[in-house]
C-alpha cells in the first residue's frame, strides 16, 4: 500500500509558475514508477509526464514539453511537478499516481493515486 498526497496548487496568472508536490509513504518509493495526470471538467484524465524508479527516463504530454518538469527525490519519497509558463489551458486538477507494475515510459498503469490538487491559471 501507497499513500499519495499532494500539494502546491492553487491560483496563478497565466505565464507563471507552480510547484506541486507529492509525499508518498507506505512501501519503498524507489519502486515506484510515478506520475503525474490531470483532470478538467469534463475533460477525460490524461497523462502529464511519467518518471522511471530512478530518473533514468521521462515522458512528458505534448501540451506541456519544454513547460513543466518531473522530478523525483527518492530520499525524501517525494515526487515533484514544476509548471512553468502556465496557460489557461492547464486548469485541471493534479494527481498524483504510482506504478508497481514494470512498463514503457508514457505507459504507466497506476496502482495508487493521490486526492488531487486544483491548479487554476488564469488569462
Amino acid at each position: 500500500q501507497v499513500q499519495l498526497v499532494e500539494s502546491g496548487g492553487g491560483l496563478v496568472q497565466a505565464g507563471g509558475s507552480l510547484r506541486l508536490s507529492c509525499a508518498a509513504s507506505g512501501r519503498t518509493f524507489s519502486n515506484y514508477n510515478m506520475a503525474w495526470f490531470r483532470q478538467a471538467p469534463g475533460k477525460d484524465r490524461e497523462l502529464v509526464a511519467h518518471i522511471g524508479r530512478f530518473a533514468v527516463n521521462t515522458y512528458y504530454a505534448d501540451s506541456v514539453k519544454g513547460r513543466f518538469a518531473i522530478s523525483r527525490d527518492n530520499a525524501k519519497n517525494t515526487l515533484y511537478l514544476q509548471m512553468n509558463n502556465l496557460k489557461p489551458d492547464d486548469t485541471a486538477v493534479y494527481y498524483c499516481a504510482a506504478s508497481g507494475k514494470w512498463t514503457r515510459i508514457g505507459d504507466i498503469e497506476p496502482d495508487y493515486w493521490g486526492q488531487g490538487t486544483q491548479v487554476t491559471v488564469s488569462s
